[in-house]
């Protein structure tokens, strides 16, 4: 296998997680149901590329809903089709409240080992 297919390997399994939690913490931070294209929209960084293509939010909010953890209703739209829009239920914020915290030990985790700070007991 070629440098490049591990890397994007790599990346496509990392991100499977991080996806969900960074959906899940932008509909939390949302006081109005989200349709799915503001949501990506929010998600650009200011520069460069997006590191969540569009694309692959629709399959992630669909679990996400699934799951309970969202809920959706689909309204018309004055400048084109209906827009399907997602709200964050009470079982997602419990969700996302321990997901941040999971997230927060592994990041640490990873820190120090990148670092070289982590220490056999």
């Amino acid at each position: 296998m070629d440098v490049n297919t591990v890397n994007r390997k790599f990346q496509k399994e990392l991100l499977s997680g991080i996806t969900s939690l960074v959906l899940l913490s932008a509909l939390g931070q949302q006081e109005d149901p989200t349709y799915g294209y503001e949501i990506a929209r929010s998600l650009m960084p200011a520069e460069g590329e997006p590191i969540i293509k569009q694309g692959a939010l629709y399959p992630v909010l669909r679990s996400l809903e699934k799951s309970g953890l969202l809920t959706s209703s689909v309204e018309p739209s004055v400048s084109g089709p209906p827009r399907k829009y997602y709200t964050i239920t009470e079982p997602g914020r419990q969700t996302l409240s321990e997901w941040i915290s999971i997230w927060s030990k592994f990041k640490t985790y990873a820190d120090d080992i990148l670092a070289g700070d982590h220490h056999d007991n």
